[in-house]
């Protein structure tokens, strides 16, 4: 039985030009009062970094904070030549188990975007509905940790024996 191609099958080689429209409305949002910022990287099976991938985050909690911006709670970021990206963030939840941002992960080699989830280490872990689905040598891997007043470090890793925990949203036909 052959499938039909689906949209995520025929994004092509151009998907920085695009998006370009919402990577600028994702860079001028202003982060609301409770704003934090996670420096990533995207890393492929071997380590090495991923430079056109692209990071969607949407922050539900966010979209009131941010009224103002023409995509609330959104961000959309083209990860650099070194596979890095910044993400400036409203905290819309409280920490009460919620993730920082929802995410979903485009890079070259995948025909299906890939969805994850940030949490913040010194939320409340133990109350995340979302985190107690994940075994727990995995969770790890969607911790960013604090590397200052606000700011955090997190790696994304899409293949190998570190890979970070991916969930499938989607069902089978």
């Amino acid at each position: 039985m052959t499938l039909p191609i689906t949209p995520s099958q025929t994004i092509g080689p151009f998907s920085h030009e695009a998006w370009d429209w919402a990577v600028d409305a994702s860079a001028s949002a202003q982060p609301g009062p409770s704003a934090i910022t996670i420096q990533g990287v995207l890393l492929d099976g071997d380590g090495a970094p991923i430079n056109d991938g692209m990071i969607e985050t949407w922050t539900p909690g966010a979209t009131a904070a941010e009224s103002g911006n023409a995509l609330p709670g959104f961000r959309r970021i083209a990860t650099g030549e070194d596979g890095g990206f910044t993400l400036h963030l409203t905290r819309g939840q409280s920490g009460e188990g919620e993730p920082a941002a929802l995410l979903t992960v485009f890079a070259r080699g995948l025909l299906v975007h890939q969805f994850t989830a940030v949490f913040l280490e010194e939320d409340k872990l133990d109350a995340s509905t979302i985190l107690r689905q994940v075994p727990a040598p995995r969770r790890a891997g969607l911790v960013a940790r604090k590397t200052g007043a606000g700011t955090y470090a997190w790696t994304i890793r899409m293949q190998g024996a570190d890979e970070t925990v991916f969930f499938d949203f989607g069902g089978q036909a």
